[in-house]
């Protein structure tokens, strides 16, 4: 989880068991476990997969209960551990994308997750077939209308508190975080219960399974004679229950499963979005033009760029207008020009941060101050569908498109959207588990490093009374 959420969260003293052992089943009997577990999904026909901190450990982003959780490194006295990228670089894990996968083929009918990364949506699983139970850290919600607004920043607040942003209905935004004490929302806990009662199957995937009333949810499904698989490295209290206990790294389970379903791994394909505005006016003799460019968020006028590093600024056949590298947010260029100025082009060179594969971006932003652009109207769905094939096609990031334009007369603006791959992660999948290695062998991913430290820790959140076991 993230380092700062874990700063947010209230002080209590007791966070539950921590640093417990991890086990790893022999190569062998991995392969049958897996072989088993593939057949079970094969049958079943309503399969529930219920997730914990440890599919996402793989993705850099560190757990709290694992032999280097957060608090397990708290209550030893050692270091807090770092993350490997910025948390709202993380892109999902094989585990993630084999549940899309898995969603598509038709096998997986709901996820629940205890993670507040949103790695489930980031990775395209459809929102109304995941429960969110502890929150999302990229989401704000309207208390109003309850419009969600899914943000590419980690939102600064938890606990259902109100945020900077308000909705488009006028009403204010709150963070969708719980903290210790607050309830689970009933928007993300009966659909969970829901799907529960009604699977033949309960997939549980890197988690500890400690927290009520979390914890509890996968065990429903015996009620109506479901069978309950957990696959993680540490023990849980719900493993006698469960009709197959798998120790072994999660990532590594579900690439043999896909390998046994013979089903592919589609890659993830990230799409930034970011904006331009051009404002014109005229200075007070009238005889210049005082025009602005301005690189900003699409998520509101003060919403951060977390993946903008900086903007450089040239022009093409104006030696008059000196260049510029806007390095600070907000990104604004300031420049003033004659009124019989011939139409011309600013060259943006945008400079993304740490954590995206594409190192930039170029773009050329035409300033007419006699007329204004029109605005074609843009099919962004069918964009992004060209965009991501483009970049499965030829990953090397950097393609890039206009979903939207608008443009006013008075006062006088221009404004793009523009859309671009900034990351591409594609997966190799294998069928058969490694005997070369005891800790199950390692999980191969292309253009994002992947941490073999698998845990079976999930999110310390909960409705009301808490039961550690």
């Amino acid at each position: 989880m993230s380092l700062g959420y874990a700063e947010k969260l209230s002080k209590i003293e007791d966070v539950g068991k921590v640093g417990m052992t991890e086990y790893f089943d022999p190569p062998h009997v991995l392969q049958e476990k897996i072989e088993q577990l593939s057949m079970m999904i094969r049958k079943s026909k309503h399969l529930v997969v219920f997730t914990g901190a440890g599919i996402s450990t793989s993705c850099g982003i560190p757990d709290f209960r694992g032999p280097k959780g957060i608090w397990t490194l708290q209550r030893e006295g050692k270091a807090l551990p770092e993350a490997s990228l910025p948390f709202h670089r993380a892109m999902p894990s094989v585990t993630h994308m084999a549940l899309v996968a898995l969603e598509k083929a038709g096998f997986l009918k709901f996820v629940i997750s205890q993670n507040i990364d949103g790695l489930h949506l980031r990775s395209g699983l459809p929102r109304q077939k995941l429960s969110e139970l502890h929150g999302d850290s990229f989401m704000e919600i309207c208390s109003s209308c309850g419009v969600e607004y899914v943000r590419d920043f980690e939102v600064e607040t938890i606990g259902l508190n109100e945020t900077s942003r308000r909705c488009s209905c006028g009403a204010k935004l709150r963070d969708t975080v719980l903290d210790w004490e607050d309830a689970l929302p009933p928007k993300e806990i009966n659909p969970a219960e829901k799907h529960c009662r009604m699977a033949d199957l309960v997939l549980c995937l890197g988690t500890s399974l400690q927290i009520t009333p979390a914890c509890n949810l996968p065990l429903k499904c015996l009620r109506g004679g479901g069978k309950l698989v957990i696959v993680n490295l540490q023990k849980t209290p719900k493993d006698k229950k469960a009709s197959l206990v798998i120790h072994g790294l999660v990532d590594k389970v579900i690439m043999g499963v896909m390998g046994q379903l013979n089903l592919q791994i589609p890659p993830f394909v990230r799409i930034d979005l970011f904006q331009t505005f051009l404002t014109q006016a005229l200075s007070a003799d009238r005889k210049y033009v005082n025009w602005n460019l301005r690189v900003a968020s699409v998520h509101g006028p003060k919403a951060p760029l977390p993946f903008i590093r900086c903007v450089e600024v040239s022009f093409t056949d104006r030696e008059d207008l000196k260049s510029a590298i806007l390095e600070k947010q907000p990104f604004v260029l300031k420049r003033r020009s004659t009124r019989t100025t011939e139409p011309f082009e600013v060259i943006l060179k945008i400079n993304f941060s740490d954590g995206c594969r594409c190192p930039f971006a170029q773009i050329r932003v035409p300033v007419n101050f006699k007329i204004s652009r029109r605005c074609p109207r843009y099919d962004k769905e069918d964009i992004f569908q060209k965009l991501r094939g483009a970049a499965s096609e030829d990953p090397q990031c950097g393609q890039i498109e206009v979903i939207e334009r608008k443009a006013n007369l008075s006062p006088k603006y221009d404004v793009t959207v523009y859309a671009i791959v900034t990351d591409i992660v594609t997966y190799s999948k294998t069928s058969r588990v490694s005997n070369s290695a005891a800790c199950n062998g390692e999980v191969k991913v292309k253009a994002e490093n992947v941490n073999d430290t698998e845990t079976s820790s999930n999110k310390r959140l909960k409705l009301r009374k808490r039961k550690s076991r």
